[in-house]
């Protein structure tokens, strides 16, 4: 038979976890706009003591492809990530591909990460295309079919992505569980003139935040019950 106390202490564990886990939900709302946004779900799972404990777990799942009219806008349609490096040397891997052309002429992500090992367009060609294999070519004149390669965009994959972390503004890190990168050969997952968006879904989310408000509120209604219990009962006791 529970205790007042373990009773309490039940319930005040599972309101917790439902406070944490709403908060994934919102961070997962607050990211619906987020270009390639992977959504982060808290689970809970019954320890062998009876508490619920809460494990992360990233939806790798793809979201859906948009067409947009930039040149620099690049989608992967499957599995992986392109790796990026920011301005100090650190390397993290991303789906965001809205991508941009920096002060020097090299292909950016929108926070200024070299895409690739660098990737550098001329300021003067008249266009770039870059192939569903990941080849970066340039056309300088119009109306000519002779075009020049000027780099690749890479796609890395891992054994476990699931185990990936996230990193701020949109990116992933490597974890021992995820294992390491291993780059894609003969691929034609690059789709430009696309972006991939959140795979946070709208309804999903809504629907999981009124059951949460619900479980909550009658974890809360559950514990003022069980504490009201246990004064009467140290009433009658003094009494």
């Amino acid at each position: 038979m529970y205790s007042f106390q373990a009773v309490v202490r039940k319930c005040t564990n599972n309101t917790i976890n439902q406070f944490e886990r709403l908060g994934y939900v919102g961070n997962a709302m607050a990211n619906l706009n987020t270009t390639g946004y992977k959504a982060e779900r808290f689970e809970q799972l019954l320890d062998t003591d009876g508490y619920l404990k809460g494990a992360v777990r990233t939806d790798m799942s793809q979201g859906s492809l948009r067409i947009t009219k930039s040149p620099y806008d690049v989608a992967i349609n499957g599995q992986g990530y392109i790796p990026v490096v920011s301005p100090t040397g650190e390397v993290a891997y991303t789906r965001d591909g809205a991508f941009k052309q920096g002060k020097d002429g090299y292909l950016l992500t929108n926070d200024d990460w070299m895409v690739g090992d660098g990737i550098k367009l001329p300021t003067n060609c008249h266009k770039f295309v870059i192939k569903p294999n990941g080849e970066v070519v340039v056309y300088d004149d119009a109306g000519t079919n002779v075009c020049r390669k000027v780099g690749t965009v890479p796609i890395v994959q891992f054994d476990c992505p699931e185990e990936l972390v996230q990193s701020g503004m949109n990116k992933m890190k490597p974890t021992e569980e995820s294992g390491e990168p291993k780059l894609v050969k003969n691929h034609d997952m690059l789709c430009q003139h696309n972006i991939e968006t959140s795979n946070t879904s709208v309804y999903g989310g809504v629907n999981e935040m009124l059951r949460l408000n619900a479980s909550m509120i009658a974890s809360m209604r559950m514990i003022k019950v069980v504490d009201d219990m246990y004064n009467k009962a140290i009433n009658i006791r003094e009494g």
